[in-house]
């Protein structure tokens, strides 16, 4: 029985470690995430789908680069970016980071509105609310504790594979669409590059990656211990792309199937978990979309508090009070009030529509951070023998090099 003694050790290791990898890749299956995949499946039904193997493949290397530079190094992101390149680089990358950060913030507070739209709760009551409650929860409350609420609710996500199952949708063509590219044609299609963009920039958004990196190093992460940290990184890029794959493909065997080609609000998006749900959809879909927006509503705008404070030299940490980090807690309640007060005055039409433009501008605004970053952990003097491979090197180029395009294709088609 020695190998059954030797398997429980590993799972117990895995579990040890498991949270920054995963967790980061459940905050990602986001309002933005869940409504960009859905117009992908809505709008072109299998289309997309070849692009998640590449995707995934793109997220675990980026990934695990975040990780292993936060487990050598024992510093985030933006504090290696303010030593090595300086005040002034850091300071433009923090202010994009906080004009893309606070997108995503207006977006998931659209997931809270939405969501809250189901059961008949105005965005004027539901979205302050909810702002007032996420301040709360992490300036006053025990918010590691809620987290992990939030976190195993987050597996509502399992119910858009069984709907996908239930939906009894075209498998050979959603699995040969999967593994064989379409036809080039498809990149004439302004809507269908806009999608993609977003597709890859929901996935792999740029905040992500200095979430990451600062949280493996907030967890003691070190060179030693990194392998198996690893395991967690590798299986929270999995995890969220199986998701992703099951939600494009509800929506094809549903949506699309239907001729509703177009999602203007949250009760659309519902009934593609209609096969497993029935006349119920609504309530699931509306209860997950919150419980997703509210847990990304108070992790996003932490996350970037945490992350400028970090590269700029400003105290941080909820364990100070405001007046030992004032910079730290006067931008995080900034991010909170100004996403919940864009919401109230974006039209209920165009609400759906401003959370996946969000998305987009994530995949548009990904390069430069994936530039710093592939710059920093080729350096021998900060990451010693955990320098990149070749291999990691070419997919992560690559990568930047493809966003780069597509952003070029969708700014020369219009959108």
């Amino acid at each position: 029985m020695k190998w059954l003694r030797s398997w429980k050790t590993r799972i117990l290791l895995i579990f040890a470690v498991v949270g920054p990898g995963f967790i980061t890749a459940n905050v990602d299956n986001d309002a933005g995430g869940i409504y960009t995949y859905s117009f992908a499946g809505a709008q072109f039904q299998h289309a997309l789908l070849w692009s998640l193997i590449p995707i995934t493949l793109a997220l675990i290397v980026i990934q695990e680069m975040c990780a292993r530079m936060g487990a050598v190094t024992g510093k985030g992101l933006s504090d290696l970016i303010r030593e090595e390149y300086g005040l002034r680089a850091t300071f433009f990358m923090m202010i994009m980071l906080i004009a893309i950060n606070l997108m995503n913030v207006v977006a998931e507070f659209i997931g809270i509105a939405t969501s809250m739209h189901l059961f008949q709760v105005s965005k004027y009551l539901s979205v302050p609310l909810a702002a007032i409650f996420v301040w709360l929860l992490v300036t006053r409350g025990n918010y590691k504790s809620v987290e992990k609420v939030f976190l195993g609710a987050s597996f509502f996500y399992i119910c858009y594979i069984v709907a996908g199952v239930l939906a009894a949708p075209h498998w050979a063509s959603a699995l040969h669409a999967t593994i064989v590219p379409p036809s080039m044609r498809v990149f004439s299609d302004k809507g269908y590059i806009y999608l993609l963009i977003g597709t890859i920039g929901t996935t792999i958004a740029p905040w992500m990656q200095f979430y990451l990196q600062s949280s493996i190093v907030e967890k003691g992460v070190t060179a030693r211990d990194y392998k198996t940290s690893r395991i967690d990184v590798v299986l929270g890029c999995i995890f969220t792309d199986v998701v992703a794959w099951f939600i494009i493909v509800a929506c094809a065997a549903t949506l699309y199937a239907a001729g509703k080609r177009d999602i203007s609000d949250a009760a659309d998006a519902a009934l593609a978990l209609k096969p497993l749900a029935g006349h119920y959809a609504f309530l699931l879909f509306g209860a997950g979309l919150f419980n997703a927006s509210l847990f990304a509503a108070s992790i996003l705008p932490l996350s970037t508090a945490y992350t400028v404070c970090e590269g700029l030299g400003f105290e941080s940490g909820l364990d100070r009070k405001f007046g030992e980090a004032p910079v730290f807690y006067w931008l995080y309640t900034a991010l909170v009030g100004a996403g919940a007060t864009a919401v109230l005055f974006i039209p209920d039409r165009l609400l759906v529509k401003v959370s996946v433009l969000s998305q987009v501008l994530n995949g548009v605004l990904l390069p430069p951070v994936l530039i710093y970053m592939l710059l920093l952990i080729n350096k021998p003097r900060l990451m010693g023998k955990y320098v990149n491979g070749r291999i990691f090197n070419w997919i992560a180029w690559i990568t930047t090099a493809i966003l780069i395009a597509l952003t070029v294709l969708w700014m020369v088609f219009g959108q």
